[in-house]
Parts: structure tokens; sequence; C-alpha cells
């Protein structure tokens, strides 16, 4: 008698959400209709192997426009921690409203081989028809990402050309009326012209921002309509040397190379403008890269190879014709020979290109870009949460200490110099003196810390302006910005995958860069 193969068992997670919580309170709601049909379904495909799980993954009164929902982050949670093998929804929408987030819920489920069921629309993943279901769908929230971009590219450039205020923080010298047109501060722009006449002056940049520091002069402050305060920080070579090449202070726009006749009034002479840049153009600001970089690497400095765990620096070769061909290698492989890596070397502009359009696509992506500020910053609240909890055993330990002082002092007879309590008494008063000393140091390292936190949201708009302005960058300004942004990246040559980690402090120091740059 030969003996039936028994079925892999399937474990399957039902999901239910009702937009708004009316009818809840009734015995038996629209959850518990979507959760019957569900389980109908599972007991359908029982031949299959299929089972359903007894947790309830129910949100009530929950948006199907976003993921913040409570049932769903628990049902992600026990995916990736193996409990479930399918999951299985009355329609495709109660799982989400919004292709782009079905679209990296579906990533996960395939990262953890799980399969997805809707049980009114007979859409399954476990068949291939399933699959080539879902992969039309992901097209189809892919096509809609780049129609989204191309049409805010497209906006914003038909904005700028018609001289049009496109948005975003104005820059020093204007402010922006309710029509997000652009009218001239009279107070900030004296100051504006001041300190064109002060370049002109002193011509240096450094110079002129050490002045500036004693004047106490600051960056526009700004308040958004949210509520949220901008700018007010000091001058910095990079943000005086962005405020002296701005074309709006002549009354135009710029948008990539083109510059046009923008609808605001000009607050510095033309001709000063002009003596400016032509000062600036002679000191070389602009054209540094050159010296430093002359291959111009966008990833010299922070690209490493995982396999030899060291860095990789940039190269090149010339070919028939005088054609140059640029190469990130691996510093290991040239000192210990190339059979030692696996990495040896990888083209330098298929990298770069790569990395640039991994940051762009955290720009155009605000949930990409919350979660990768999430993950950037994990790090730093760690060390956060290390000092405090040094913080408070120290405390503790403090005041033990003073009370064993007083009670030694209290002991210590008068006039007894040669008392064992003496030496008790200096052991504990150094104790104290160099506990207290890292209390000190726990509190500045931990202000420290909390000053490179950034708000996610905060973040991401700023980020938002990296794919608009990225191609207005020259190259030094390019790799200066990755550099800030990015604390290295790792290539596997053996699996050709590439890993980026980004750097807190570096989020926080272009989120200012960006922000004012929009108003450029």
């Amino acid at each position: 008698m030969i003996k039936a193969n028994t079925p892999k068992q399937v474990r399957c997670a039902i999901y239910t959400r009702k937009s708004t919580e009316e009818g809840l309170q009734q015995e038996f709601n629209s959850l518990d209709a979507q959760r019957d049909s569900a389980e109908s379904f599972i007991a359908s495909q029982m031949h299959e192997g299929w089972t359903c799980l007894p947790t309830h993954y129910d949100d009530g009164g929950f948006t199907g426009g976003n993921m913040d929902r409570p049932a769903l982050q628990r049902l992600m949670d026990d995916i990736e921690a193996g409990k479930i093998d399918c999951v299985v929804v009355y329609k495709v929408d109660r799982l989400s409203r919004s292709l782009l987030d079905f679209s990296r819920i579906m990533e996960k489920f395939d990262r953890a081989d799980v399969s997805f069921v809707s049980v009114t629309q007979q859409f399954n993943t476990t068949c291939s028809m399933g699959r080539l279901t879902l992969n039309i769908l992901l097209s189809f929230a892919q096509f809609e990402r780049e129609i989204i971009s191309e049409r805010t590219r497209d906006k914003i450039a038909a904005a700028r050309r018609k001289g049009k205020w496109a948005g975003g923080m104005p820059v020093l010298g204007y402010n922006v009326t309710d029509r997000s047109k652009l009218v001239v501060d009279p107070v900030e722009a004296e100051r504006v012209r001041a300190i064109f006449d002060l370049y002109l002056e002193r011509r240096s940049l450094i110079s002129v921002v050490d002045e500036m520091d004693r004047r106490a002069w600051v960056t526009k402050q700004w308040t958004t309509k949210k509520g949220t305060h901008r700018g007010g920080k000091p001058f910095n070579k990079t943000s005086l040397h962005r405020l002296l090449t701005n074309v709006t202070y002549i009354g135009k726009l710029r948008y990539k190379d083109e510059v046009h006749e923008g609808e605001q009034d000009g607050i510095v002479d033309p001709e000063v403008f002009e003596k400016v840049q032509a000062r600036l153009n002679r000191n070389g600001r602009s054209g540094g890269s050159e010296v430093r970089n002359k291959h111009g690497a966008l990833l010299k400095g922070i690209l490493r190879c995982k396999a030899c765990d060291c860095s990789m620096t940039p190269s090149n070769s010339t070919k028939a014709g005088n054609k140059r061909y640029r190469y990130y290698v691996c510093l290991q492989a040239q000192k210990r020979g190339w059979a030692k890596c696996p990495t040896k070397s990888v083209p330098a502009g298929e990298i770069e290109r790569f990395v640039v359009e991994q940051v762009r696509a955290i720009g155009r992506d605000r949930a990409l870009a919350r979660e990768s500020i999430e993950k950037a910053s994990a790090p730093v609240r760690e060390q956060i949460a290390a000092l405090a909890t040094e913080e408070l055993l120290i405390q503790r330990n403090l005041t033990q200490w003073q009370n064993q002082l007083t009670d030694v002092i209290r002991k210590l007879p008068a006039g007894d110099e040669d008392s064992v309590l003496l030496g008790i008494l200096a052991d504990l008063q150094d104790r104290i003196r160099e506990n207290e000393k890292r209390l000190s140091e726990i509190r500045v390292d931990s202000d420290g810390l909390r000053k490179t936190m950034v708000d996610p949201d905060e973040a991401a708009e700023a980020l938002a302006a990296f794919d608009e302005l990225w191609d207005t960058l020259v190259p030094r300004e390019q790799a200066e910005t990755l550099r800030m942004l990015i604390r290295h990246i790792e290539y596997d040559g053996t699996s050709e995958r590439i890993a980026i980690t980004f750097y807190m402090a570096g989020i926080k120091s272009i989120e200012s860069r960006l922000l004012a740059e929009t108003a450029q």
C-alpha cells in the first residue's frame, strides 16, 4: 500500500481592517465578516495543508492610506520572526490602499517567502498567475512613482522658466507672500548688500565669515507653515558662497544650468554681483576639487572593500584612443596581490551612479527617507541610552559615597590626624571627584549626540530636495555632499552587493544646506 504524501503545513494569518470605528461595537461587525470569509477560504484549502493561525490581526478604525496601523505592524513583526507562511485578506485594499505601500509590503513578504491571498479577488501569489498579477501591480506602482517624479520636476521647471518662485525656504533678503511670491525685506536687503560689499573689500570668504561672526550676522530665519523654525545659524564658507552666487539677488532665478528673469525685484546691483563672481572665480572657489581629486572620484574616502575590510582608492587607466577609464581599487589587492581579494576593482562610473540613484530614491520617497533616517539614528540612540544608564549608576554611587563621607566626618575624632578614618575620607573624596568629572563628561557627550539627532519628517523634507539639486552642484560640491551624508559604503565583490551606511551628523549638516539650496 502506497502512503499518500502529507502536504506541507501552511500557517495562514488573517488580516482585517475597517477605516472607521462605526459599527465595531456590534456583536458581529465588518471585521468579523472579513475573518469569517477568510477562515472559510482557508478551510477549503485544507487538502493543501493550510491551517488558520488563532492570532487576530484586526485594525478597526484605521485608514489604508498609510502603514501606521498596530495590527499591521504586529503582522509584519511576526512575518520577520518566521511565524507566518501566508497572509489572507478579504480584499486587496484591506491590506493597503496605496500602491507604493502595497509594493513595499509585498517586497517584505517576498523576502520572507510569505504568500498573499485575496479571498474575493482570486489573488494568490502561491501560483504563477498570482505572481504575474503581482508583478503587473508593482509595475504600475513603479510607473506611478516615476510619473509623480516627472510631473514634479516639470512643474518646478515650468515655474522657474516663467520666473516664478517654486516654493521652499526664501533666501536672506526676501520673504514669501501667501501667493508664493518673493517680496523684498528692506532690513535684510541692506544686510545682503553689506555682505557683497564686505567680500569685495576683504576678498576672502574666511575673512568675511569671521567679520560676520563678530557682528553676529546669521542666515535667514524662517518659520514654516507647520510652525517649524529654520535657519538663524552662523555663516560658514559654504553658506556664504551660496549667498554670493545666488542670481536671485539680481532679479533672476536659476533652474539647473538655465538662468531666467524672475518676478522678484533685485536687491544687489548687477555690476557689484559680476565683480563678486569674477573675484570668486579668480580665487578658485569652485575649482578646488581638481587639485585634491583630479579624477572626480565622488566616493573617495567612503568606499570600502567588504571582503578585505579596507578602503578602495580611485585609479584610472588610458587605452587606445587616449580614452581614460576610472576605477576604484582595493588597497589590500594592490599591496598583497590581486589573487587575495575577490573584489579587486570596480568601474567608478557604475558604482557612483548606483549610489547617487539610491540617495535620490530616498529623497523621492518620504517613507523610505524616514526609514533610512530612523536606521541611521539607531546607533546614536543606543549611545545616548548607554550614557544615560552610566549617568544613573554614577549618581547612585555619588549619593552613597556622599552619605558615607558624612558618616566618616561625623565619626572622625577632633584633632586626630593619624586616624584610619582619614584614609577612608581621602579615598571617598577621590572617588567623588573622579566620578563628578566623569558625570560632566557624560552630560557633554549626551548633549553633543542629541544635537546630531534630526526629526525624521524634517530631514525627509530636506532630502526631498536632493534629487532636484544634485545636477546643479559642481563635482566638488557633489563629492562633499556625499561625504557629509554617507558614513561608508561597503562593496562585496563576490555577490556584487552594495551596503550604504548613512551618517547621522551628516544628515543634520546637510538639512539646512539642502533647504537653503531649494530657495535658489
